[in-house]
């Protein structure tokens, strides 16, 4: 029976453990094994990981895998992914090898730019917290010169900051909207910082202003933040080829795949339902690859689809055409990544997926990030118009019912050699597995 226990985070790793499994596991033993065996040899390197977080019992494990043969901008690439999902890696594979023979993948930066909020009640008359906040802007600056300085030397910094008046959603609800520039770091905690110095002046600086009253002197800071939604943080990725080029299937021409795979993209663009799916198959590529390289996936994908859904209704992030007989299939997508700071300078796999891609700068990462989203997508749509999902997908997935079902090396080969003919379903490789089986 589960129970609550108090100084958790205060015991050792070990009694940790030893309250886990004595108090939620049948097999107390059993548990602690499979704990353990997750835990690395190396005593420095697992320190490193079990100080990433709190609490931490044990490492838990995804496949870093790689896709080859990414030409991008003319210059060729080996992209980490780090995901668990069977077919995503080979499609992406795939997807690589088709377009580098096509020319590859261009790409660009359209802007950087991230934004953070101070978020402040503030009772009174608008044109004098107008009048204020022009009085005050410059102490924004000064008072966080501190924070800035080495972001300044390298080119960065605070762009802007704005008054926002936000009292039509929210009765005396005001923000301070300010954008900033952080280069090749992922910059949340100088953005925070900023935030934070920001709120301080603007608290402080209310109570000395003659123009208002006892009561709008008492600015109420709710809270300070940056945000994840960067709309002005924009990369484009874009392949395209002659539409007789398009397809490698003899079964269907290269006219009717480009108007099919159009189309495909047409109802994402305007079916919600559709859409979600759509946009998921391309956030398989993107977040493999930004976990791989130490990156906020979680920031990512809440910034991505709030961007799908920026004029009110929920679509497609990328979009096709075909017009003089060339096929041209494009995203912009809005991401905001870094190669400094956080666990880009920490994980040793982190570390080694940024070499692999030839040591980036932040702008180049979104480029890559971005192609890896778009390739995933184009594997996605090649194949639903075409021989559909399940064929490669399922025949990707047959190792992972195989051990499910612990079957051995032998096995293994026997049925991977009979299903290259034959659907793969799940009941089909049981059954297939059990008449081997019984051969045997």
């Amino acid at each position: 029976m589960s129970k609550s226990i108090s100084g958790f985070s205060k015991l050792s790793k070990s009694k940790k453990i030893d309250w886990i499994v004595n108090s939620y596991f049948s097999n107390a033993e059993d548990a602690k094994r499979v704990l353990k065996q997750y835990w690395n040899n190396n005593e420095k390197l697992q320190q490193l990981h079990d100080e990433f977080i709190e609490n931490t019992i044990t490492n838990y494990y995804l496949p870093l895998g790689v896709a080859p043969n990414f030409l991008i901008n003319n210059k060729l690439y080996t992209i980490p992914m780090a995901i668990e999902e069977s077919s995503v890696v080979a499609a992406a594979s795939k997807t690589a090898k088709f377009w580098m023979e096509r020319g590859g993948f261009r790409t660009k930066v359209i802007s950087t730019t991230k934004i953070g909020q101070v978020h402040f009640m503030y009772v009174g008359d608008f044109e004098k917290l107008n009048q204020f906040f022009n009085a005050i802007k410059p102490k924004f600056f000064k008072d966080t010169d501190a924070i800035t300085k080495n972001m300044k030397k390298r080119g960065g910094g605070i762009l802007d900051i704005e008054l926002r008046n936000k009292t039509n959603d929210i009765k005396n609800y005001y923000q301070l909207h300010a954008s900033f520039e952080t280069l090749d770091a992922m910059g949340a905690n100088f953005i925070n910082s900023c935030l934070e110095q920001f709120a301080k002046t603007l608290r402080s600086e209310a109570l000395t202003f003659e123009m208002f009253s006892k009561e709008e002197k008492q600015i109420d800071i709710v809270m300070s933040i940056l945000s994840n939604y960067v709309p002005d943080c924009l990369v484009r990725a874009e392949v395209s080829c002659k539409v007789e080029d398009l397809t490698e299937n003899g079964t269907i021409s290269g006219e009717t795949f480009a108007n099919k795979f159009v189309q495909a993209v047409r109802i994402a663009e305007v079916e919600p339902y559709r859409a979600v799916t759509h946009n998921k198959g391309i956030m398989n590529g993107i977040d493999a690859v930004v976990l791989a390289t130490g990156n906020d996936f979680r920031a990512v994908e809440a910034g991505v689809h709030a961007y799908a859904s920026r004029s009110g209704r929920y679509t497609s992030l990328s979009h096709a055409k075909v017009e003089n007989g060339v096929f041209t299939f494009w995203m912009e997508i809005p991401m905001a990544l870094g190669t400094v700071g956080g666990l880009t300078g920490l994980h040793p796999l982190v570390k080694l997926s940024l070499e692999l891609l030839h040591k980036p700068t932040a702008s180049e990462l979104m480029q890559v990030v971005a192609v890896a989203g778009l390739a995933q997508n184009f594997a996605a749509l090649r194949s639903l118009t075409t021989t559909g999902i399940q064929e490669g997908h399922m025949k990707m997935h047959l190792m992972n019912i195989l051990n499910q079902v612990e079957a051995n090396d032998l096995e293994k080969q026997t049925l991977t050699a009979y299903f290259k003919n034959n659907t793969v379903t799940h009941n089909a490789v049981i059954e297939a597995i059990n008449e081997l089986r019984v051969k045997n």
